[in-house]
């Protein structure tokens, strides 16, 4: 099992359109046929300036590997992450 997460934070204005929309559009990631328990998350810390998450999880790397190939995914990224997203940080688990 692999777990992937993901948090970010958007340059949009906190509870806009263009905010929900953003997350309304990520829901295509779920979808993905290899994507287990995804979920958004609002990130709640007072330790890092993040605003929100991504996880979900997939049953072994190849499944991992068709999410991060899959034309789904790759568009989102492309279309909406890299022109949306301020700042990232990405941690993959498997465990123990």
């Amino acid at each position: 099992m692999i777990r992937h997460t993901v948090v970010f934070s958007l340059k949009h204005a906190q509870g806009s359109a263009e905010e929900k929309k953003f997350l309304a559009d990520a829901m295509i990631l779920a979808k993905i046929p290899t994507v287990r328990k995804f979920e958004q998350l609002k990130q709640v810390s007072r330790k890092n300036d993040y605003q929100f998450g991504f996880s979900m999880e997939f049953d072994d790397q190849a499944g991992y590997d068709t999410y991060d190939q899959h034309p789904d995914h790759v568009a989102f990224v492309r279309d909406r992450w890299k022109k949306e997203v301020t700042d990232f940080l990405e941690i993959d688990y498997t465990r123990l």
